[in-house]
């Protein structure tokens, strides 16, 4: 079962303690970060198996290692699972991560010190979109585009004016925290008067897009960069989609340019997960995502609780508490204390520091994957307006904790996969 490991208990019990603790949180917490999900068992399989002893440097067929007759099929499945899945000519299944899929495609198509329009980090952008503490900051020449004070949401004629004037190599659309569905051919009409290159970082939203409960970038992309761990539900890493033309200066940039031996077993974690996200299982999934951040919104507004852009398109709404006069640090800490995990987080205009910020962003992805609906999300938004009310209120914390233990036990977190765990162990021992 996930809660036993019998090996790594007999060579080193304090990291078995620490995956046990982990689990126990993860099963009687509330997991509300956008960025977050619960993975299935045949992912977790596939990531903790012995593909983690095999080195592979280089793509399927031309590798600089022997003996790999076996991972060139993982990721070959996951190469032609990944196009096909979101219809794209060419994919790139190495990146390590979202981070590192944006270095490999800044680093494929432009040079040092060019000029990249990117989405605000306080606005809901991400660190790899230009912020000046992060490598994407530092070896390029970034402008921020970001949302109106009006309507919290991207101006794109303000951003096309924007484009004229500095002229970009490149523009940067996709996000971590803007909770409204981006207009992917307003975003390619500005980047081709002036003559830029368009990325998509859909790192958030690439399970919505695979089920169609968002429009595709790749059309409209000359690049796609991605997760695979968030709205896609597979193991935490990344990966690349680029039109045909683009597709050598990638892979040549990923290797030998930028990472060494993939990770072979992750690779085949990512074969699982798409091929998990062509199923009307997934598609159902995904839906139920949407209506869930919808339920979680209204649930939210009736709490006198203000949500940037007034509500969600999406799987995350961002909450801004200035009005409240609470901090979106405080906000975390008392909604942890009451089982809800989210994040603090900027809102657009935000006047506090980055690790104090003056917002929370909550996520409806992990609590859809325990198989929690709209009835239940309209539940934890009133919880949730109840501890922001007086989140020194200790008492009202502590009934808050006791109606998430309540629901938690109501949808167990991987009872499935222990329950066969359990079998094959019982018809072993037969």
């Amino acid at each position: 079962m996930l809660d036993r490991n019998p090996a790594l208990e007999a060579v080193d019990p304090e990291i078995a303690e620490v995956l046990r603790g982990e689990l126990t949180r993860q099963r009687d917490t509330l997991e509300m970060i956008a960025s977050e999900n619960f993975t299935s068992p045949a992912v977790l399989e596939a990531v903790g198996s012995v593909l983690t002893n095999k080195y592979a440097e280089g793509y399927p067929g031309k590798r600089y290692y022997g003996g790999c007759e076996y991972v060139d099929r993982a990721e070959s499945l996951a190469r032609s699972r990944a196009m096909a899945l979101f219809g794209a000519a060419h994919a790139n299944v190495q990146p390590h991560s979202g981070s590192s899929a944006n270095l490999i495609a800044y680093f494929a198509l432009l040079e040092h010190g060019d000029a990249i329009m990117g989405m605000n980090l306080a606005h809901g952008g991400h660190l790899t979109h230009g912020h000046d503490v992060n490598f994407s900051g530092r070896f390029f020449r970034f402008s921020h585009y970001g949302v109106s004070a009006e309507d919290g949401r991207i101006d794109y004629d303000a951003l096309a004016r924007q484009a004229r004037q500095i002229k970009p190599k490149m523009i940067v659309a996709g996000w971590s925290a803007y909770p409204r569905i981006l207009d992917f051919e307003r975003f390619r009409a500005a980047a081709d008067e002036v003559g830029a290159l368009l990325l998509t970082d859909m790192a958030h939203f690439a399970g919505l897009v695979a089920a169609g409960e968002h429009p595709s970038p790749v059309p409209f992309s000359h690049i796609v960069t991605s997760t695979t761990h968030k709205t896609l539900r597979g193991p935490r890493s990344g990966f690349i989609l680029c039109d045909a033309e683009r597709a050598k200066a990638i892979d040549r940039t990923n290797f030998p340019g930028m990472q060494g031996g993939p990770l072979m077993h992750v690779i085949a974690a990512k074969a699982v997960c798409f091929k998990q996200a062509m199923t009307e299982e997934f598609r159902g999934y995904a839906r139920q995502i949407v209506r869930n951040a919808k339920a979680l919104a209204d649930s939210l507004v009736s709490e006198d609780l203000d949500l940037v852009s007034g509500g969600t398109d999406t799987h995350l709404v961002l909450v801004d508490l200035r009005r409240r006069r609470l901090t979106g640090k405080d906000a975390e800490a008392a909604l942890e204390r009451a089982g809800i995990t989210v994040n603090k987080n900027a809102v657009p205009f935000d006047p506090e520091k980055p690790f104090v910020t003056s917002g929370i962003r909550i996520g409806t992805p992990a609590l859809t994957s325990r198989g929690m609906g709209e009835d239940e999300m309209r539940r934890i938004g009133h919880l949730i307006g109840r501890v922001l009310r007086d989140p020194a209120d200790e008492r009202v914390i502590a009934a808050a904790r006791g109606e998430v233990t309540e629901m938690c036990r109501s949808f167990p977190l991987y009872a499935s996969a222990d329950a066969a765990t359990a079998g094959a162990l019982a018809g072993a021992s037969a």
